[in-house]
């Protein structure tokens, strides 16, 4: 008797084991029935506020729900990504994470919350986006050679802008000033475009910053670029140098912007978001919005899941022991 019970006991579990899989199933095929929430871990109108609000405008088209916008900043983004870790895995919170969440935070935080890899689900790399030096309008040095010599005899008289702990802006200079052998004074702000704004008030002297951030600001002549950390020139800026013209070949930098849910969320929702994002960079209006801001659209290989979760574990390596000594 006992024999029967436990066997009964075991066929009713696996069939309320097999109706909780079916259901799960069957709620990822209607996937999405309402709006969902992009979560931004920086403030309206930075650089990977505006790429999210490109793409996610296509993929509201192609998933027939609208995607609201979430602005959450502070800690350099770890604040909203900490709390998109935690959000049910259904599908209606995700996040636009990159290099500085998803990355730089692991050594720059030792007792950060969550971790990249282990507590998300990658959906989709959405955009490379090129590192460019940038200063005031009214800097000294004329070019990236005089930028160099400036800093370097200057070091504790100049400061750079960023848009906190762990942002892109950030970790860029950080290797910047390692390249350098500098350590000059810091200015955080609360996102990407309060920092560019104070750049552009002359408020302080430099920033690293992608180039989603500044090709308006450069072409209009409110600050200077003196060169982008790649080794082509980006079409957007091509009177801009790369560094490895003047001579700063070892300052080589792009961060990226991706999506991601939260661990757990069903392969098949996964799957749906990815085929979203990958029609949206396939729309040619997308594409050139992307374009003309110097973003670096991803080819097709690099678009998948399993492309987005290799890139997270190499970047936390590349990143790793150039932060670590700074904590």
């Amino acid at each position: 008797m006992n024999r029967y019970r436990r066997s009964l006991a075991s066929g009713c579990l696996a069939a309320l084991a097999g109706l909780g899989l079916l259901s799960a199933q069957a709620r990822a095929q209607t996937y999405p029935t309402r709006s969902i929430t992009m979560i931004v871990p920086f403030a309206a109108g930075g650089p990977t506020d505006v790429i999210a609000r490109i793409v996610t405008g296509h993929m509201a088209q192609t998933l027939g729900q609208a995607i609201i916008i979430e602005n959450v900043v502070g800690a350099g983004g770890t604040t909203a990504t900490t709390r998109a870790a935690r959000a049910a895995n259904d599908g209606y919170t995700l996040i636009t994470g990159h290099m500085g969440t998803h990355a730089a935070a692991v050594p720059l935080y030792p007792k950060l919350a969550y971790h990249p890899e282990k507590d998300f689900e990658p959906v989709a790399l959405l955009a490379g986006t090129p590192i460019l030096i940038l200063a005031r309008k009214d800097f000294a040095p004329k070019d990236l050679k005089e930028f160099v010599a400036y800093v370097k005899a200057n070091e504790t008289k100049v400061n750079a802008a960023h848009a906190g702990v762990g942002s892109v802006s950030n970790v860029s200079c950080e290797l910047l000033n390692s390249v350098l052998g500098i350590r000059p004074v810091g200015v955080p702000f609360n996102g990407t475009g309060p920092a560019m704004n104070a750049l552009v008030a002359g408020q302080v002297d430099y920033m690293c910053d992608q180039i989603v951030n500044a090709v308006p600001q450069i072409n209009g002549g409110t600050i200077k670029a003196y060169a982008v950390a790649t080794s082509e020139r980006n079409p957007s800026l091509p009177n801009v140098p790369t560094t490895t013209e003047p001579g700063l070949p070892a300052f080589q930098a792009q961060a990226w912007n991706a999506s991601f849910a939260p661990k757990g969320t069903p392969a098949a929702v996964v799957a749906r978001l990815n085929e979203a994002i990958v029609k949206a960079l396939e729309d040619e209006a997308v594409r050139k919005r992307l374009l003309d801001l110097g973003s670096v659209i991803p080819a097709p290989a690099d678009r998948s899941p399993e492309a987005l979760a290799g890139l997270v574990k190499s970047e936390i390596e590349k990143w790793t022991p150039v932060l670590k000594p700074t904590i």
